[in-house]
């Protein structure tokens, strides 16, 4: 911004991530966190400097400083207030935020169209609150799109159901835009096949697939088009997501650049680069920033090369002009890949230097370049193979077959209007429903990632809704609650607090609508 350069960079906000980052405990935890990382890197300098290695002191100096500057930039920039900070920078021009499902729910997978418009109207609504002004644009969790049709839940007792298309819902909650991915877009089969041989799957596959056509008509992935609806839906460029987010064939995988794996214990700061031999952790060598931050550079420039290039052909072929949408999960910047904000930082400056591609955000782009052609799209998302078997499989099935009867419970519960303790118990129910349909959880279980904490984590949350939604029904029927019982529902409500105004009207409106089992 100082040097006059706005990225319009269009910034997804988890509403979940959002309210994480202004809970007190974590404001406390982050300051005790880059304490500790500059306390480290101070005694690293020392071992270090006994070893003779003056190269590893300088390092380890690096380390502390750039935690130092984050401290300082936390306590004095931004007040303590991450969001704060994004918000800055939104109402300053430099970037647009959106929004996305209130807890990362699984749209396409959700029992419930009510749950599915609950996660986006409390998304609109925190989002709102928080950064002063409504989103226009939505990030569907993990890219995940259904369409309207009659929808059979993928458990034994599910029955077929009209659902609304999701879009609708968006519609209904006055948002404008999202995001697919490219296969989406131009209406192919999913690439995967572990839907053919998951018997769950193949029955959803099966229905979409009856009622969607493919196009015959050419879609491309650089423009956006119009859903039925009247929203916009932009494509994941396939050329940059390659070149930004692969370690192999891309960018972060230069063996200039901070290797993520490898760490000195105790304090756990990172002294090597990714080498030659990206394999043996054995093999690395020393970290070079000044070599780095070089390579940076240069990948910004082949970067703003390839968008140019990608938009010159997409014009040949097309004879009209182009967008290219390249997506990110932002953990890659930073976390990752040590150097991606620097890439970006550098990126932005180069294309703005080029002067021959604007940069635009999602709004922008509906604004001075608005879609003209309106389509269907297929059910899918961006995850492996294109459908839902990353969220939907052997591994993870049995995590649907207990949300599903809690979406039950809950809605059945709301519909009673609870009063007095019971509805703040109930209100605490809704607060473990939302964090339980968290996609992150099927994710990581299907991953292995963190596979013992994902099941821990999602089997908690409904192991709570189920002794809270008992309380709730006691409560209603005139039982006093025991002392034991209501420690729990406080220690609940201090160890899952997101969305502090959280109201049962959120599930209510829509509870006039049919739902699956009604």
């Amino acid at each position: 911004l100082a040097q006059g350069i706005k990225p319009r960079w269009t910034v997804n906000m988890t509403p979940i991530l959002a309210e994480q980052l202004d809970d007190p405990s974590f404001k406390d935890g982050f300051e005790e966190y880059c304490s500790g990382k500059i306390a480290s890197a101070q005694l690293d300098q020392q071992r270090f400097k006994a070893e003779g290695d003056l190269r590893m002191v300088g390092l380890a100096a690096m380390w502390q400083r750039s935690y130092g500057k984050s401290l300082l930039q936390f306590r004095n920039r931004w007040n303590r207030s991450i969001n704060s900070g994004w918000k800055e920078m939104a109402d300053s021009g430099a970037v647009e935020l959106i929004t996305c499902g209130a807890t990362h729910g699984y749209f396409p997978l959700i029992e419930s169209d009510v749950c599915v418009k609950a996660q986006v109207d409390l998304a609109v609504q925190t989002h709102t609150n928080r950064f002063g002004s409504k989103p226009k644009g939505i990030w569907l969790p993990e890219c995940a799109y259904r369409p309207r049709y009659v929808w059979k839940a993928p458990i034994d007792d599910g029955r077929p159901v009209e659902r609304k298309a999701v879009d609708e819902i968006l519609a209904e909650a006055g948002l404008e835009f999202f995001f697919v991915d490219s296969h989406m877009i131009r209406g192919g089969q999913p690439l995967g096949t572990y839907w053919q041989s998951f018997p769950q799957l193949a029955e959803m596959f099966a229905r979409t697939r009856n009622m969607f056509t493919p196009p015959a008509e050419f879609r491309s992935e650089y423009e956006p088009y119009q859903v039925r609806t009247g929203l916009t839906v932009f494509a994941r460029d396939p050329q940059t997501t390659v070149k930004v987010w692969s370690g192999e064939a891309g960018y972060p995988g230069d063996e200039h650049y901070l290797e993520f794996h490898k760490q000195l214990y105790p304090g756990r700061h990172r002294y090597w680069r990714i080498s030659q031999n990206k394999a043996d952790l054995g093999a690395k060598a020393p970290y070079d920033p000044w070599v780095a931050f070089d390579k940076i550079h240069a990948h910004a420039k082949d970067l703003v090369g390839l968008v140019k290039s990608t938009l010159a052909t997409y014009k040949g072929q097309a004879g009209k002009t182009g967008t290219v949408v390249a997506m990110y999960d932002t953990e890659l910047f930073g976390h990752w890949w040590w150097e991606g904000p620097e890439f970006l930082y550098e990126f932005m400056v180069e294309l703005h230097k080029d002067g021959q591609v604007e940069p635009m955000s999602g709004s922008d782009v509906l604004a001075k370049a608005p879609a003209t052609q309106v389509i269907d799209l297929p059910e899918g998302s961006w995850g492996e193979g294109g459908y839902h078997s990353v969220w939907l499989n052997e591994d993870n099935f049995w995590t649907w077959e207990k949300l599903y009867p809690i979406e039950r419970s809950f809605l059945d519960l709301v519909d009673k209007r609870p009063q007095g303790l019971a509805h703040e118990i109930t209100v605490q129910c809704g607060r473990e429903l939302l964090l339980a349909q968290a996609s992150d959880w099927q994710f990581l279980i299907s991953t292995w990632a963190a596979r013992d904490y994902a099941e821990a984590r999602i089997q908690d949350h409904i192991d709570r809704f189920d002794r809270l939604e008992k309380m709730a029904e006691a409560a209603l029927g005139g039982e006093e609650l025991t002392h034991e019982d209501l420690r729990f529902l406080r220690e609940c409500q201090e160890k899952d607090a997101p969305f502090p105004d959280l109201s049962l009207d959120t599930w209510r409106t829509s509870l006039s609508e049919a739902v699956p089992w009604h």
